[in-house]
């Protein structure tokens, strides 16, 4: 199949709605008879009409909350599960009907699933893949000499899949993920158990075969540093439904607003929080005192200006030395999934 024109959508749906059924039965062994003979379903949406559009080469991150719908996204796109409604089509092709080549475009890797054969070594696990997409002799010693370099396979490639660690079983998913070199990259919280520096190289090596090979990545995961440093657009869903689709500096822009004045003070001030908090009464998110001389100011920059809060403070109390702080991207995100961030209005108290 040719590949797609770097402007041309890849993955796209519309309308997409998957809903489960689920089995109500009361419990105890007096409810599972009674469903036995009379059985009872309930419906759970777990997709909402969802419209998606990925282009070639973009590297996209969804995101939200647990339960909101995001891996049942991911097994509709690699067509594990069936549409209840809508359309969905992956590089020209239906991925339920046409699996078969749909598997053939498209990498995909749950960091918490494995694919490798539990009791044979990574290197057979990888041959079998290698004979599997049929690939040339020639074309598997090279992309499997560069994933064992990118991702340090070298000590691993005798060893029993039962027999890795959570961190090392990762990376060689990630290896067998990527062995047919495929057009669309799913990745579902792929870091899951990784240290620090194999996360960096993880995310070196994705963001390399994104920029060398237009590589279509669609990220899944709670691990903000791996949306950051491979995603340009975030879209997040929340209960089935998409809520926010756009930039992550969009996202920090729209909701940066948020600011926290750091106070040192010259001495001890036990009561400093109570001071403060009856001063910024209507005009602070919070306040909070990590010790009898360091206090903490949350504002809403829109309503109250940093310089006002400093100069209040100085006017009443010891004040040493000052710190401002911008909300970062990961608050905002965390603040996002607990709800007391909105898009569709102001932010909750």
């Amino acid at each position: 199949m040719a590949k797609a024109s770097a402007d041309e959508v890849v993955v796209r749906a519309t309308g997409l709605t998957k809903v489960f059924r689920r089995a109500a039965k009361p419990p105890g062994f007096a409810g599972a008879l009674r469903h036995l003979v009379r059985p009872r379903w309930d419906d759970v949406l777990a997709v909402d009409e969802v419209d998606l559009e990925i282009r070639r080469g973009e590297s996209v991150a969804y995101v939200g909350p647990n339960g909101a719908g995001k891996s049942t996204t991911v097994k509709l796109l690699t067509g594990i599960v069936v549409p209840t409604a809508g359309m969905v089509t992956v590089c020209g092709l239906d991925p339920f009907t046409d699996r078969v080549r749909n598997a053939r475009n498209i990498g995909v890797m749950f960091g918490q699933r494995t694919q490798l054969w539990w009791d044979i070594a990574v290197q057979e696990t990888l041959r079998l893949l290698a004979d599997i997409y049929q690939l040339p002799p020639e074309r598997f010693r090279r992309i499997l000499d560069d994933l064992v370099d990118a991702l340090d396979l070298a000590p691993l490639l005798g060893v029993p899949a039962r027999q890795l660690s959570l961190g090392q079983r990762v990376r060689c998913d990630l290896a067998a993920t990527l062995l047919h070199e495929p057009e669309v990259l799913y990745l579902d919280e792929p870091t899951i158990g990784l240290d620090v520096s194999v996360k960096a190289r993880f995310r070196e090596f994705v963001r390399r075969l994104h920029d060398e090979r237009d590589l279509t990545v669609l990220l899944t995961s709670h691990d903000l540093g791996d949306i950051a440093h491979l995603c340009r657009r975030l879209i997040m869903i929340d209960d089935g439904r998409i809520v926010y689709d756009g930039s992550l500096t969009e996202i920090s822009k729209r909701f940066g607003w948020e600011k926290s004045v750091h106070v040192a003070l010259s001495r001890s001030e036990p009561s400093a929080s109570t001071i403060a908090a009856s001063m910024f009464a209507e005009r602070a998110r919070a306040v909070t005192q990590d010790s009898e001389t360091e206090l903490v100011v949350t504002i809403d920059s829109r309503e109250v200006l940093p310089g006002e809060v400093i100069r209040d403070l100085a006017a009443a109390l010891p004040v040493a030395d000052v710190r401002i702080e911008e909300a970062g991207i990961e608050s905002i995100m965390r603040r996002l999934y607990e709800g007391s961030l909105r898009f569709d209005g102001e932010p909750t108290r």
